[in-house]
């Protein structure tokens, strides 16, 4: 071979390895980073909705005050309580409760309800670290509290970070105990503690997952004995004297061990948030945000806020009890004048669509090989259309639809799918097409998802808030 052709080979090959290189390393060959594409009007918007979010979410830290949060939210544009009386013409607007730990946002359409809802679908309860129901013990002098965990979590995350305390206490009396303390800068915090790397030899051998194991995940919270009591003795009379709750009270109680930082914004440029609790409270607050700024729909809307999604959906307040198709058969109800058969909630959940607002994972920079980068979702590539194979996706007419809705409103979208066999994730949707609705996965990218700190881009919010708007108003 001469020199000449030498070098054209080799030429060839450097560019074709540039362009595989290229290839593998791109999200989509069409696609570009989201925050390109905004107008300078469009980025102080996104600014502007990422601080409410923020302001939000620094106040909803379980799915409790989070529906206190979101009522408050409503309210505040003229939300109502949906009642037995309610009267369901078009652009009524309303808000129903479930048991103080889930919430639906009501916005009535123009056309019936029995022709079909337009549903944004979500959850409220984030990784957390729960108590027990008797939780006060003593070791060591120090006053501690036994706890459980909620959701899949790393536990090493969970030691030396300050966590505030927050929940409600429930009396035999009927009367409620609101706790909400280590969240401001003058009130006290707990924290689980480490070994110091001096002397934390004989645990070197622990894998990543096990450095601190569920029973040890136990905060200081007391370390001051009295004169004639001990320090659990002592922290009992705190607790009497400033919440006029005893032990026993703890039994009936749902206290939760939460970050105490406040969200923050990450990078020089401030485009992403750093938060505890950003799945899925970051999707649940776009799709309350969407609900309350639209005016009359062709299709009733509801932004329906579930708990429990990371232990499964379970209990009455979860996505698989039969709160939601309760909720619409009193929607028929109403709107019918009291007449309801059963047959038209079938109908209503049938010609009904779903978009199930969840957080898959980004392409984390620092581990970029988990991810199928393909078909893996990238922070500020705008909002990710999920799929999971196995027979979990939406059919391809409904998510071709979504497709069409997404780019006639000129918003940026990608795809996430996990790397196979490396893991991978579900949320409502599964639930809520046994219902026999249309349902598709969509959401907001994180990165250190499950953390006590997660990560989302400002762009991918505003844009999945421009999704929700335009289906909810979806003909």
């Amino acid at each position: 071979m001469s020199h000449k052709h030498l070098c054209l080979f080799v030429l060839l090959l450097v560019l074709l390895l540039n362009f595989s290189a290229h290839q593998g390393s791109s999200a989509s060959s069409d696609r570009v980073n989201a925050w390109i594409s905004l107008t300078p009007q469009q980025k102080q918007e996104t600014h502007n909705f990422a601080r409410d979010y923020k302001e939000f979410i620094s106040l909803a830290r379980s799915e409790l005050s989070t529906v206190q949060q979101v009522v408050k939210l409503a309210e505040a544009e003229g939300f109502s309580v949906l009642k037995p009386d309610s009267e369901l013409r078009a652009g009524a607007r309303y808000f129903d409760v479930n048991r103080s730990r889930a919430i639906a946002i009501i916005v009535v359409g123009q056309k019936p309800v029995v022709e079909g809802l337009r549903i944004i679908a979500t959850h409220i309860d984030s990784p957390r670290i729960e108590l027990k129901a008797r939780p006060l013990y003593t070791r060591e002098g120090y006053a501690m509290f036994q706890t459980i965990y909620h959701g899949g979590i790393k536990n090493y995350q969970w030691a030396n970070i300050p966590l505030g305390l927050t929940g409600r206490v429930d009396k035999k009396d009927g009367s409620i105990i609101y706790i909400d303390i280590g969240f401001k800068p003058d009130e006290p915090a707990f924290i689980i503690t480490d070994l110091a790397p001096h002397v934390d030899r004989p645990y070197r051998n622990r894998t990543a997952r096990d450095v601190f194991q569920g029973e040890e995940l136990d905060p200081i919270v007391g370390s001051i004995p009295g004169e004639e009591q001990g320090v659990k003795e002592m922290v009992l009379d705190y607790l009497k004297k400033t919440y006029d709750i005893e032990e026993d009270d703890f039994v009936s109680a749902e206290l939760s061990l939460v970050p105490g930082f406040p969200p923050q914004d990450i990078g020089f440029d401030r485009g992403l948030i750093g938060a505890y609790g950003q799945d899925d409270r970051l999707c649940s607050y776009i799709g309350v945000r969407a609900g309350l700024d639209i005016e009359v729909p062709t299709y009733t809307s509801i932004i329906y806020l579930s708990d429990n999604e990371e232990s499964g959906c379970n209990n009455n307040t979860g996505a698989r009890s039969l709160y939601l198709p309760h909720l619409i058969a009193r929607l028929i109800e109403l709107q019918s004048g009291g007449e309801f058969k059963e047959n038209q909630l079938r109908l209503a959940m049938e010609r009904s669509e779903v978009l199930s607002a969840d957080t898959p994972t980004g392409i984390n920079p620092l581990f970029p090989s988990v991810q199928e980068a393909t078909n893996a979702a990238r922070l500020g590539w705008g909002v990710p259309i999920k799929r999971y194979g196995h027979g979990n996706d939406a059919n391809s007419e409904f998510t071709a639809k979504i497709r069409r809705l997404l780019d006639e409103n000129h918003i940026p979208w990608q795809t996430s799918t996990y790397k196979v066999d490396i893991g991978g994730g579900g949320t409502l949707g599964f639930y809520l097409s046994q219902l026999g609705m249309e349902v598709i996965d969509v959401g907001v990218p994180l990165l250190s998802m499950h953390s006590t700190y997660e990560v989302a881009s400002k762009v991918d919010i505003y844009y999945l808030y421009l999704t929700c708007k335009a289906f909810l108003i979806s003909k």
